[in-house]
């Protein structure tokens, strides 16, 4: 996943317009509008209403003369993330950059190769100061990866791809298409097992393995979540350990085997499993959202046509390379 600031200049927040006839032609459609004070206590705000509303925010700052409009792109591979995943990366994504408490609107274009949304919002501050802009192409490429677990999980110790994946779905992080590959090769490539840790985590397994609760107690008392490997309905086949007190991840088999391990008094379901990222924790006051898991659909947004249209092709890439989700059901 990639996050973007579009560049292109605009004192008429033209990227609510552009946006908006992508959800008349039905090639977009609104996921959220959150901030925008009384304009939100109506059931149909029109795009002019928004644009109206930004540009009496902006005027505060009579420094910004050519670029009040904030305008960016999340964007995935392929159809890698629903419309909803995508809204709430962007949400946290906005909080990271400093502009959750900004007036902004979300809007999922389905028109390219690749899911993507639009953000449109404004540079200045309800208290009239500009938001920080300041390498703002780093930090965007940054937020993405925190919010998306790749910082968290880089922290690790690891040996393979699924091992990384793991990681991120074990913490609940929606992480699923990491872009840096030769970062994430080199991770792999560099990784030497810490043989005096399996020694002691072998050590630690056979003392608590008689313990009905051995897998919970691995998790509450020393920080170790067990992900155990098994196809539907059958007995586990393999087992995978995130030790999360040293930050490695180890294959079970080079702890103790699993024929060693299993025990009819083990209790394998899984404890470690992370509430999902709530949508909310990121509104706005008085938030509309639209087409999501959380509420109906709302309202629909009349067209208006603009001249400075963005080409999502050129901005996104129609050609570029999709690859292959990660299994995380593999040792």
């Amino acid at each position: 996943m990639i996050a973007r600031i579009l560049e292109k200049s605009s004192r008429t927040f033209a990227g609510v317009k552009y946006n908006t006839n992508k959800i008349d032609r039905n090639k977009g459609e609104l996921m959220l509008i959150a901030n925008f004070g009384a304009i939100q206590a109506l059931s149909n705000p029109r795009p002019q209403d928004l644009v109206n509303y930004l540009l009496m925010l902006s005027a505060q700052n009579k420094g910004i003369k050519k670029n009040t409009q904030f305008h960016a792109v999340i964007s995935a591979r392929g159809r890698n993330y629903s419309k909803q995943e995508l809204t709430k990366v962007a949400l946290m994504w906005l909080k990271e950059m400093k502009y959750g408490d900004q007036p902004y609107l979300i809007v999922f274009h389905k028109d390219t190769d690749n899911h993507h949304v639009h953000i449109v919002s404004s540079r200045v501050g309800k208290d009239g100061k500009q938001i920080d802009r300041d390498y703002e192409q780093v930090r965007a490429v940054r937020s993405i990866d925190k919010v998306l677990g790749y910082t968290f999980a880089m922290q690790y110790r690891f040996s393979t791809r699924a091992q990384f994946y793991m990681i991120l779905e074990n913490q609940g992080f929606l992480g699923r298409d990491y872009i840096n590959e030769k970062k994430l090769r080199q991770k792999i490539n560099s990784h030497v097992p810490d043989k005096a840790r399996m020694a002691k985590l072998k050590e630690l397994f056979i003392a608590q393995k008689t313990s009905p609760e051995f897998v919970q107690r691995l998790k509450t008392q020393y920080q170790i979540d067990l992900v155990i490997h098994s196809a539907e309905g059958k007995k586990p086949y393999g087992y995978t350990v995130i030790d999360n007190a040293t930050k490695q991840v180890f294959k079970g088999s080079e702890i103790l085997s699993l024929k060693y391990l299993l025990d009819d008094r083990i209790n394998f379901e899984p404890v470690n499993q992370q509430p999902g990222i709530d949508l909310h924790d990121y509104l706005g006051e008085n938030a509309i959202t639209y087409h999501s898991e959380y509420v109906p659909e709302g309202a629909y947004i009349r067209p208006v046509m603009i001249s400075d249209d963005v080409d999502d092709q050129q901005v996104l890439g129609m050609k570029r390379r999709r690859e292959k989700k990660a299994r995380t059901n593999t040792r």
